[in-house]
């Protein structure tokens, strides 16, 4: 039995039904997620937000298929995530999802558009063809004049941004953000969450992101409260962002 309704839309692209997760230490065993259920839509900008240690990261690498539940469904995109094997499940989060995370996971010898042909080779781009996609989505975020610097040229902005450009290269229609603001300065992350937004209209992506960042609030198209591993509240802003 879930804890929230799940509300009907032509346009969810991400679903969670009934998921349950525990963590066992020793012969501890302690409840994360608690029959949690969720949409997520395309186009918008879904924020996760909480205290500290509610289960928000492990929804978000349930749903993003990193991490296996202990029961429920996932389905993305049509697919139900979990009755993948391993290499078809690797696959599919190549192919359709992009992630960007709190530590911006850059390598410290590479450039800005090396980083962002990154995968696209894995996806069977050429060379050409991948630096020239790269450059794209570097233009997008704000970085063409600065694509060939290494991450220890960048600023903290400007690497979540690189992180973000790797992501958006790929053009997913599953973008997972994990507090993707917490390690930069107000008007850098103030940035990159309004980029987030803009990506989600733009490329039309269901774009879930986790932060106890107030800033995300103000852009954020919808808000999901969770506390002790279950959503409490559901809200769909009034005002959204253009």
């Amino acid at each position: 039995m879930s804890d929230a309704p799940i509300t009907e839309s032509a346009t969810a692209v991400l679903r969670g039904s009934g998921l349950l997760k525990s963590f066992r230490s020793d012969r501890i065993e302690t409840p994360v997620l608690r029959g949690l259920s969720l949409e997520v839509l395309a186009g918008e900008l879904t924020l996760v937000s909480g205290p500290s240690g509610c289960g928000k990261s492990t929804l978000l690498a349930l749903l993003s298929g990193l991490l296996r539940p202990d029961a429920g469904e996932v389905e993305a995109l049509g697919q139900s995530l979990w009755s993948l094997d391993d290499q078809a499940l690797e696959r599919f989060r190549l192919q359709h999802t992009g992630f960007v995370f709190q530590g911006f996971n850059l390598f410290g010898a590479l450039s800005a558009v090396e980083q962002v042909m990154l995968p696209l080779g894995a996806l069977g781009f050429t060379r050409k063809q991948a630096r020239e996609r790269a450059l794209v989505a570097l233009d997008e975020v704000g970085l063409g004049p600065r694509s060939g610097l290494r991450p220890a040229e960048m600023s903290g902005g400007e690497k979540q941004r690189v992180s973000i450009a790797r992501a958006l290269a790929k053009n997913p229609k599953l973008l997972f953000a994990d507090e993707p603001t917490s390690a930069l300065d107000a008007a850098n992350g103030q940035m990159v969450i309004d980029l987030l937004h803009r990506l989600a209209r733009s490329h039309g992506a269901a774009v879930l992101c986790v932060s106890h960042d107030p800033r995300v609030v103000a852009h954020a198209d919808r808000v999901l409260h969770m506390e002790d591993g279950r959503l409490l509240d559901d809200t769909r802003l009034g005002a959204l962002q253009g």
